[in-house]
C-alpha cells in the first residue's frame, strides 16, 4: 500500500456529472466521473476532506489494494500476505462484503470467509456489525480491496431529526440544486417543503458550511487517522444572521414544525422562513427573482396519482401567475404530472430514488 490512494466517491446513478463540480471547487482538477461516482488519486487527508465537504456523495471509498487471484487458494495466499495493519488497528471490528463478476472465484461468501480468516490472523475481529467495512470486488480475476471511510451514508448530515413522509435525501437535494444552477447567491423557495431538505441544503451552500460538520466518520477508527490534522480541516462556524433567503411552505403543520427544528439544529434558521399554507396561497417573496425547487408527491408512495393532477395544475398556475423571472425545478417520477403544471419544463436524466425512477424537470426564467 502506498501513500497515494485511488479514492471513489459514490453518488446516485444519473447524478455523477453533477458531483464532479464539487471536486473542482475543492481544487481536485484531475478527478473524473464515471458509472456510479467520481474517482481521483489522493492521500488520506484528501479522504477526510472529501467526507467533510462533499454534499452530493453517498460514500467515500479508499482503495487500499489490488491483486490477481485465480482461485480461493490464491486469494488465501494474497490475503495472508496483505499488510492489514497499515489500514486497521489490532482488535478493530471489520465487516467484510464481497461481489464477484466474471471471475474464477464466483462465490462471494467463500471470498468473504477467506479474507475474514486473514484479518483474524492479523489481529482484527471480523464482524457483521463491524465499525468499519472492507469491500472486496472480484472482477475478471482482479481483486480490489476498498475501505468504506464514511460509515453511515453521507446524506445523514448529523443535524436532521424530523423527517417527512417521502423525504428527499440531502445529497440528492444538493445535486438537484446544483443541476438547477443554484450557487448560493439567489433566493430559493419550496412551496411543498416537507421537512425542509432543499432549503436547509440551499442555506448551507449559501453560507459555505461543511456538509459533514455535525457528524463522525468511519475513517476515525482507521490506523491512518490523525485527529489533529483532521481537526485542522474543520472550519469554525460563526453566528449566521438573516435576512431570510430560503422560503418554505407546506400545508402540513407538523412538517413545518419539523422543518423549523431541523433548520435550528443546522444553525441556519436565520436564513429560512417556513410557513404553513397550501400551494394556492404561496406568494412571491420581496426582492430579486430566484429558484423555485419542489419535490411534490407523485403517487408512488404518497397519494392517489389520479388526484394529483389537480395539485400539479394548481402549482403551475400559482408559479405562472406570481413568479415571473423565477426558474422552476421540479422532481417527480411521473412525466405526465410534470406536464400537468403547464410549465415549459425540460426533463433531465433518470435517477433511482426510493425504488422509483425520478427526473428533475426545469424551466428557464418564467415570463
Amino acid at each position: 500500500m502506498t501513500d497515494t490512494l485511488e479514492i471513489f466517491a459514490v453518488t446516485p446513478p444519473g447524478l455523477e456529472a453533477a458531483l464532479l463540480p464539487e471536486f473542482r471547487a475543492l481544487g481536485y482538477k484531475d478527478a473524473r466521473y464515471g458509472a456510479g461516482g467520481v474517482t481521483m488519486m489522493g492521500s488520506w487527508p484528501d479522504v477526510w476532506r472529501l467526507n467533510l465537504e462533499l454534499r452530493g456523495a453517498t460514500k467515500v471509498l479508499a482503495r487500499i489494494g489490488t491483486f490477481r487471484a485465480m482461485s480461493l487458494a490464491g486469494l488465501d495466499h494474497r490475503a495472508d500476505e496483505f499488510p492489514w495493519d497499515e489500514t486497521f488497528y489490532s482488535g478493530t471490528a471489520v465487516r467484510v462484503e464481497a461481489t464477484c463478476k466474471r471471475s474464477k472465484i464466483y462465490h462471494a461468501g467463500a471470498a468473504i470467509e477467506r479474507v475474514e480468516r486473514a484479518l483474524l490472523k492479523a489481529g482484527m475481529k471480523p464482524s457483521a456489525d463491524g465499525e468499519v467495512t472492507l469491500k472486496i470486488r472480484i472482477e475478471q480475476n482482479i481483486v480490489t480491496l476498498s475501505v468504506d471511510t464514511s460509515g453511515e451514508s453521507l446524506h445523514k448530515r448529523g443535524h436532521k431529526e424530523a423527517i417527512g413522509k417521502a423525504p428527499m435525501r440531502e445529497n440528492m437535494a444538493a445535486l438537484f440544486l446544483r443541476q438547477a444552477g443554484y450557487d448560493g447567491t439567489e433566493p430559493v423557495l419550496d412551496p411543498m417543503c416537507g421537512s425542509g431538505t432543499f432549503l436547509i441544503e440551499a442555506a448551507e451552500i449559501a453560507e459555505g458550511l461543511q456538509a459533514g460538520r455535525s457528524r463522525s466518520f468511519a475513517f476515525e477508527a482507521l490506523a491512518s487517522f490523525d485527529e489533529a490534522a483532521f481537526k485542522a480541516l474543520r472550519r469554525s462556524v460563526s453566528v449566521i444572521n438573516g435576512p431570510a433567503r430560503c422560503f418554505g411552505s407546506d400545508r402540513d403543520a407538523g412538517a413545518i414544525k419539523g422543518a423549523i427544528a431541523n433548520a435550528d439544529r443546522a444553525g441556519i434558521s436565520a436564513l429560512c422562513d417556513f410557513q404553513c399554507k397550501p400551494v394556492s396561497d404561496v406568494e412571491r417573496p420581496d426582492g430579486p427573482a430566484g429558484l423555485v425547487i419542489v419535490n411534490p408527491p407523485y403517487g408512488g408512495r404518497i397519494g392517489d396519482k389520479k388526484q394529483l393532477f389537480a395539485l400539479y395544475a394548481s402549482l403551475g398556475t400559482t408559479l405562472k401567475d406570481r413568479f415571473s423571472g423565477w426558474r422552476v425545478a421540479l422532481v417527480t417520477s411521473e412525466p405526465g404530472l410534470a406536464k400537468a403544471t403547464g410549465l415549459p419544463l425540460t426533463q433531465g436524466p433518470a435517477v433511482p430514488h426510493g425504488g422509483l425512477k425520478v427526473w428533475l424537470f426545469q424551466t428557464p426564467p418564467l415570463k
